[in-house]
This record gives C-alpha cells, structure tokens and sequence, in this order.
C-alpha cells in the first residue's frame, strides 16, 4: 500500500462541514419549506461593489488578455494599496512592500515558509481561526496555544506570553479576531508589539477585518518593525470569491516572497487584481454595508440576550457572535447539529476554534442580509 503525507490526515475545517450538511438540506427541502438560515461562515451577503464589477466587464470588453501580472502583483492595485495605509492609518506604506496574493488563505502558509523553519514555535490565543493551526502542522511548524480567558476578551496578552519559556518564535495576533469578534486596543497591541520587540518574537498580524469595527479604533502592524500584515478583500469589501488578499512585509522579506509566489503561484489572479483596485473607489456603497451589520448586530444581541444565548463576547468587530452554551451543552457539535435540523440555523459548533474548550462554546455570524439574521434571530429564540 502506497503511503500518504502527513499532511494527508489534518482535520477538517468544520465550518466548511457545515456549509456542505446546510446546502444539502436545503437541496432536500420541498417546495415552499423554510429555507436554511445562514450563519456558519463570514460570508457577507451583498455581492461585490458594483463599481467592481463595471471594472471588470470594462477590463473584460477592452483588454485582449488577462495574463499572468507581475509575481508581487499589478503595481497600480500596490500602490492603492499603499495609498490606502495613508488613507485610513496615516502611516507611509512603500508599496514595494506589499505583495498581491490570492486571498489571505494564500498567504499564510508563504508567510509561514519565508519566516519560520520546521520546528519552530508559533504562539496564537484561543479561540482561533482553525486554518492557522491546520497550515502550521502542515508546514512542520509548532502552534502554541495559549489559553486566553473571557477577561481577556479572548485575546492575547504578555503576562501568557511570559509563560512561554524559550519565547516563541511568531506570534499569530487577529483584531477583529476570528471567531470571538473581540479587539486588541490600541494600547493592548502595543504592549504585544512590544513584547514582540523585546523577545525576538516575529509578529503575524491577520488585519482582514479591518474596516469592520464598530467601537475600538484599529491598530495596524504595517509600520511595526519586522512584523507581517496579512489582509484581503474578502470581507470588509464583500469580495469572498474573488479570491485577492495582500500581505505587508518587512524589506527584507520582500524577496522571498516574491520567489514563493513565482513557485507556488504565478500571481493572483488578474481579473480579481483589476476588481480589487476599483473596489478602493466603493466605500460609500462599502459604508451602507456596515450600517446593516450593525443593525443584524444589535438586534441579535437584544433577542439572544433573552433566549438563552445571553453570553456573548463583546461583539466589537468582525461580525461575529461568539457564545458560551455551556449551560446548554457540554457537545456543541451536537447543539450546533441539532439546531440546524430543527431550526434551520446553520452555526459553527465552538470546537473548530478550541480544541480544549471550544465543546461549550458556538459561534454564529451575522455578515447575511438583515432580513435572514432578523429571522434567525426568531428562530434562535425559539429553540429549546
């Protein structure tokens, strides 16, 4: 019998699990039942901005091809990338030190290879994003997870990182994180780069979304010595499948990843490049988005506060609830199961996230149209 890689026995991704049991019930459903209610993926509900899309059909009408771009990417979506570090933090980004990749879920396991050896220690809080761990292991790198506590909004701090004796060698941070919803303050995130700094700890920061914050103002690692910035369009810009993310890198990164892109890639795809450079001139269409996350927002935590769902994690950013169902369940794959077959609510049981304690937790996500999150709101209030 022929041998497989060790890579070939990495666990799933239990959202997408659920997407494929959610869209087969829904394929089984008779005509007129109640549909599904979406709620298991960060997926937002309103399609890309139109001006995306004018873009596109222009490119599509008037080029001859769309071939491969240069490795890093088209410079003209560099530099509004650049621009946009301006824009929003300002701070002077060169754009040489941006690289174009293929969504942020592309971009992990190169930052990973150019930074990090097999062997070393990359630290991240739970609850996480399950992919970081899964690329870690694939990779032969070692997660260390710290256990972060509902105090701590579920998010890193020094005195964890303290614990750690080496230091690690990365630090994996997420404000908005994925799936509590939680930020680092600013002064939070500087005492982390700090840290970092002091330590010798390269900091991988996953900024995807950002520009989904309601309270706390955002922190960037995009003028933090030696740190990585990994974001991409998907969320804040509504662009999921257009697969298109970018990384910030320190100069002397550059290169390496330039060379893993050329291997392991080409480029980004290029139709989705020309999308992502006219996406920067939406964010008044970009803008009416937020106002409905923040309407599916406050209305789930009224109604869930009242019906059995009442601790949540602050819900600062992202668009995510994350809910302790502890008094509910010590299974919640099973509490998560049973609500989709019952209530036609698709979450994602809080195990994807945390292999330790993640049996009492849930996470829902409300980026769907305001109309299906009010109704699934109902539906949550109801089941028992």
């Amino acid at each position: 019998m022929l041998k497989n890689g060790q890579a070939a026995n990495l666990p799933a991704f239990l959202a997408m699990n659920v997407v494929t049991t959610a869209n087969r019930l829904q394929a089984a459903l008779p005509p007129g039942a109640p549909r599904i209610l979406r709620m298991e993926v960060g997926q937002p509900g309103n399609a890309a901005p139109l001006g995306t899309r004018r873009a596109v059909a222009t490119a599509l009408l008037t080029q001859d091809a769309m071939g491969y771009t240069d490795a890093l990417g088209r410079p003209a979506l560099r530099e509004r990338i650049a621009a946009h570090y301006q824009d929003w933090y300002g701070i002077s980004v060169d754009r040489a030190r941006i690289a174009i990749t293929a969504g942020a879920s592309g971009a992990f396991p190169l930052v990973f290879l150019a930074a990090f050896n097999p062997g070393d220690r990359i630290a991240l809080a739970a609850p996480y994003y399950p992919p970081y761990v899964t690329i870690l292991r694939a990779l032969g790198l070692v997660p260390v997870i710290l256990q972060a506590s509902a105090e701590a909004r579920f998010q890193p701090t020094p005195a964890l990182l303290d614990q750690l004796d080496p230091p690690p060698d990365g630090l994996i941070v997420a404000s908005p994180g994925n799936p509590a919803g939680t930020m680092l303050h600013p002064d939070e995130f500087a005492a982390l780069a700090a840290w970092c700094a002091h330590a010798g700890t390269r900091l991988i920061s996953d900024e995807i979304y950002h520009g989904l914050n309601w309270d706390v103002p955002l922190s960037t690692a995009a003028d933090v010595d030696g740190a990585i910035v990994v974001n991409s369009f998907s969320k804040y810009f509504c662009m999921t499948g257009w697969r298109v993310g970018w990384v910030v890198l320190p100069p002397d990164m550059v290169q390496p990843i330039e060379r893993l892109l050329q291997n392991f890639a080409i480029c980004a795809p290029h139709v989705s490049q020309v999308a992502a450079e006219a996406a920067f001139d939406c964010h008044e269409e970009l803008q009416q988005n937020l106002l409905h996350y923040k309407a599916s927002r406050a209305y789930l935590v009224d109604t869930l506060s009242h019906a059995g769902f009442a601790r949540l994690t602050p819900a600062e950013g992202a668009f995510y609830l994350y809910a302790d169902v502890s008094h509910r369940t010590n299974d919640s794959v099973a509490f998560c199961d049973r609500l989709l077959r019952q209530a036609g609510v698709a979450t994602t049981p809080g195990v994807d996230f945390d292999a330790a304690n993640g049996t009492h937790f849930m996470r829902m996500s409300y980026c769907g149209k305001v109309e299906d999150m009010r109704e699934a709101a109902e539906r949550l209030a109801g089941f028992r």
